[in-house]
């Protein structure tokens, strides 16, 4: 029963076609019909995720992306050393244990939960700190969602100044992408191709942290591949030169995958992780990701 359910859920987001209401139902799913958090495999989320994303790749000019990323990828760049340097001094002000004080610092910075797990096992970080970790990651990626499409509406924001906006501030891929399919537009286009740059800052993460703790077994990098498939795509599309009509429904097939990404990152809430965040731990990400987002915009209304 409860398994239908969720199908029925799922479908529900799918039709709908709200990024906040699929990771809702997602959520609502596991703490309100009882169905288990890994029921769901996580790689499943992950992988809808990324084929959404190369469907975009399809649909996008080279030409446009590699002028976005020659434009953005400097201040992107000064953007992560500079919230990673910041929340490394908020986990050191306020005494917070000095892994977790990694992850959050790394989280803000790159790219989430991602970045989190990246190091984990580099800096030895005990489960329950990748659990409290990922619990805030989660309260945060919803509020996103919800939030920042209102405040860009509100203040008037270009389809490229809230796409660049996002890429920045908001923690994961998947609610990256929720809230630019949210706000409409190009801005999904931006959103993704910024984002992506972004992520490539966990190579020199995985570096450093490797450099610092000094264990060579551990510090192999892991960079995802789906990246590369991504800009295979990207070329391929511009290549192609496809007609709009064809365009159309790729956008609408990688829509359809990347809410069903969030539903299934919605089912993976856990309740161990959200009952061990302390309010110290919690204050130092809430004023680390509200950091972010500040820089974030100035940055963008310099540019723009």
């Amino acid at each position: 029963m409860t398994l239908f359910i969720g199908v029925l859920l799922a479908f529900t987001a799918i039709l709908i076609g709200s990024p906040l209401l699929a990771l809702l139902l997602g959520s609502a799913l596991v703490i309100i019909f009882k169905f288990p958090s890994n029921q769901i495999n996580q790689s499943l989320g992950t992988n809808f995720l990324q084929i959404g994303i190369i469907i975009i790749g399809l649909t996008m000019s080279a030409s446009n992306a590699l002028e976005v990323t020659a434009k953005y990828f400097p201040y992107i760049s000064i953007f992560v050393i500079t919230i990673f340097i910041v929340g490394i001094f908020l986990a050191n002000l306020l005494k917070v244990d000095k892994s977790l004080g990694l992850l959050i610092a790394s989280g803000t910075a790159i790219c989430g939960a991602t970045a989190m797990a990246a190091i984990a096992p580099l800096i030895k970080a005990k489960p329950k700190d990748l659990l409290v970790a990922f619990g805030m990651v989660f309260i945060f990626n919803a509020i996103s969602i919800g939030i920042f499409p209102v405040v860009g509406n509100i203040i008037g924001m270009t389809n490229e100044a809230f796409g660049a906006w996002v890429a920045m501030a908001i923690h994961d891929t998947s609610s990256v992408l929720g809230a630019a399919m949210a706000y409409g537009g190009s801005t999904i286009e931006i959103a993704t191709t910024l984002k992506l740059g972004r992520t490539i800052w966990l190579i020199p993460l995985i570096l450093l942290i490797g450099l610092l703790y000094k264990d060579k077994s551990n510090s192999k990098i892991k960079f995802p591949i789906f990246i590369f498939i991504f800009v295979i795509a990207l070329l391929l599309g511009s290549y192609l030169n496809l007609a709009q009509n064809t365009l159309s429904l790729l956008e609408s097939i990688s829509k359809i995958f990347l809410i069903a990404a969030l539903f299934c990152i919605g089912t993976q809430i856990n309740y161990e992780s959200m009952k061990g965040i302390e309010i110290k731990t919690l204050s130092i990400a809430l004023i680390l990701w509200i950091f972010a987002s500040v820089v974030a915009y100035l940055i963008i209304d310099l540019l723009i």
